[in-house]
């Protein structure tokens, strides 16, 4: 399966009391590695959403493992976990310094027409969007 890697840089507005990041961050880096992913397919949300469609998330999983603290090297590891051509599920992993997974997480998405968020499949009306992510997949 092809993993896109995406460095982050972690901010120190982006920790909290404790000195670790905060766990909201962590969707808005789902996010940064998600639109990477995405990018390293071919293909930009914008020009998606100029076709007037956008991608919700409609669910969202995360699993802390390790604490994430300003300074650290991090990358985001994301994947296609689970697609059927409606819906898409991306995997995550936020890997720290020497390697460790610190964080995981999938993010379930549609995509839908923005003006009735209506469910679109992508397997019809962006082949080749359906076709790079089973290609995705495989490799």
């Amino acid at each position: 399966m092809k993993v896109n890697e995406t460095p982050i840089q972690v901010r120190y507005q982006e920790t909290d009391m404790m000195g670790v990041v905060y766990h909201a961050n962590y969707l808005v880096w789902f996010e940064i590695g998600r639109t990477a992913f995405i990018e390293g397919l071919g293909f930009l949300y914008s020009e998606i959403e100029q076709q007037g469609v956008v991608s919700p998330v409609i669910d969202a999983q995360v699993s802390f493992k390790k604490p994430v603290r300003y300074g650290d090297e991090v990358h985001i590891r994301t994947w296609v976990e689970n697609y059927d051509g409606l819906r898409v599920a991306y995997g995550y992993e936020v890997v720290v310094n020497n390697d460790e997974v610190a964080v995981t997480g999938v993010t379930k998405h549609v995509i839908v027409k923005k003006d009735t968020f209506k469910p679109v499949s992508i397997r019809r009306s962006f082949p080749d969007w359906h076709e790079a992510y089973l290609s995705a997949m495989e490799s």
